[in-house]
């Protein structure tokens, strides 16, 4: 759900804009102004205020806004065309200029070094999931070479894999001669 398009919204709206588009929302859909509505008109009008009070409550918090920006941003590749959006640690791209750009999610000029990019990264949950995985994978391999280890010495004890092989060498031989 496109919590802008449910309020009319475009996506650089002030709050004073936020709050006015949700009051005015929340006045023509609020259930108890449907109350002697049919059915069907009070359900459609409950499900707007819903997803208009739902809304106001993620853009009107300026935490919970960039959060929405961000992840919704990534799922629709890019977003709205011609439009810049984050990646987080001060980092964005603009699709306009198809350039990456220092400025923050609202829109004022940030610092930041490729270092605390690299930071972002290594600290995303994407990262840390596949260092797990490769870990888990290096334990097991670990676990099953000393595992191997431990079951030759334990069916030949005294010998070891070289005079094993050197051993297997003699009996073909003698059998050839045979």
């Amino acid at each position: 759900m496109d919590y802008y398009k449910v309020l009319g919204l475009s996506s650089n709206a002030t709050k004073d804009e936020i709050k006015e588009a949700f009051r005015n929302i929340a006045k023509k859909f609020h259930p108890d102004k449907h109350s002697a509505s049919p059915k069907s008109v009070r359900d459609g009008a409950t499900v707007r205020f819903k997803q208009a009070s739902e809304a106001y409550e993620v853009l009107v918090d300026d935490h919970k806004r960039a959060d929405y920006n961000l992840r919704s941003n990534r799922s629709n590749q890019g977003g709205p065309s011609g439009s810049g959006y984050g990646y987080g640690y001060g980092y964005t791209y603009d699709s306009r200029k198809n350039r990456s750009s220092n400025y923050d999610y609202y829109g004022k000029k940030a610092s930041v070094s490729r270092f605390q990019i690299a930071l972002g990264y290594i600290n995303s949950r994407a990262f840390l999931l596949n260092v797990a995985f490769a870990g888990a994978i290096l334990s097991g391999l670990a676990a099953v070479e000393i595992g191997r280890d431990a079951i030759w010495k334990m069916q030949n004890p005294g010998k070891s894999f070289e005079e094993a092989m050197e051993s297997i060498q003699k009996t073909k031989t003698v059998k050839e001669k045979e």
